[in-house]
């Protein structure tokens, strides 16, 4: 089967899919964020065909979103599935294996359609996977929420949609590219992604970061607390612990001890405390005893 019949009659149903998928876990974001149901609309539309419309506006063509109603109705469906059961307690294993499952499907349909308007294989794979990722990213974005794709400490995200989109532009270039081995690509991308999640795999990071405490290097994790003993009653098997004996020095006696007694100091002359008080002007016509003088009795 070559590429042009390969993209006929698969790219419809496995686009559906994939959207379909891919909004549910838009949706399932935003009855998390509490969002209405025009909220949840435009986030499981947003994760539906974010991919898509990347894909086309880097190829050049109309977004094929706005040409058919079923790319719009199969996001609103599923918005409308998760919003009306948001009471359920849905399974968070539920919507990664969806997540994932449109991942794989994504990241092959973007790069077949890639390579049918004559990219080459490494242009391919990377709009392939762009195409996968991006729905996701664009979802994130309007719920103020970083892409799990950008964290070392999550399950890896882009690398399953670069393998899978690469996997598809290597069958491309040996032309053994039909509906079999691009469903294998897809089949392996979706499993890589599930075993990341379900065994916890991680991405390397870089061996140095930030830390305010120690420059450019990170310190090593405190120790947790050492838990207090519990309690043990006494018993005859009890082993005993036998202590040194200190011997403590005798106190010296009052007899011994030497007193030291400063002298008063007297403030300086001049200062506010001795500071002589001017004496009131003696009346002349006044004696010692308080009577008048001669003269101010002649007067």
């Amino acid at each position: 089967m070559t590429l042009s019949t390969l993209g006929e009659t698969v790219q419809y149903a496995v686009d559906l899919i994939a959207i379909f998928a891919f909004a549910l876990s838009g949706a399932h974001l935003a009855v998390q964020k509490d969002f209405d149901l025009f909220g949840t609309v435009i986030l499981a539309e947003a994760a539906g065909l974010g991919g898509g419309l990347f894909r086309d506006l880097v190829i050049g063509v109309t977004p094929i979103a706005f040409t058919d109603a079923g790319y719009g109705v199969a996001p609103l469906t599923a918005a409308l599935l998760v919003y009306c059961t948001a009471r359920i307690r849905w399974d968070q294993r539920l919507f990664d294996v969806a997540d994932a499952a449109a991942l794989g499907l994504f990241s092959i349909t973007g790069t077949v359609k890639a390579l049918s308007y004559g990219f080459n294989w490494a242009a391919a794979s990377v709009l392939g996977a762009a195409s996968a990722v991006g729905g996701g990213v664009l979802s994130c974005v309007l719920a103020r929420e970083t892409p799990s794709l950008l964290y070392w400490n999550r399950a890896p995200y882009s690398l399953p949609a670069l393998t899978g989109a690469g996997g598809a532009a290597a069958l491309h270039a040996t032309g053994t590219l039909n509906v079999g081995t691009a469903l294998a690509a897809a089949l392996f991308a979706f499993g890589l992604r599930l075993l990341s999640i379900c065994y916890d795999w991680r991405t390397p990071r870089s061996p140095i970061r930030r830390n305010p405490f120690s420059g450019m290097r990170e310190q090593p994790a405190p120790s947790p607390p050492r838990s207090a003993p519990a309690f043990q009653p006494w018993t005859d098997e009890t082993p005993t612990i036998h202590l040194p004996v200190v011997q403590v020095p005798k106190q010296r006696s009052s007899e011994d001890t030497v007193r030291i007694r400063l002298p008063r100091l007297q403030p300086a002359r001049g200062t506010a405390r001795h500071r002589e008080r001017p004496q009131a002007a003696k009346d002349p016509r006044c004696d010692m005893d308080g009577t008048a003088s001669d003269r101010t009795r002649g007067e």
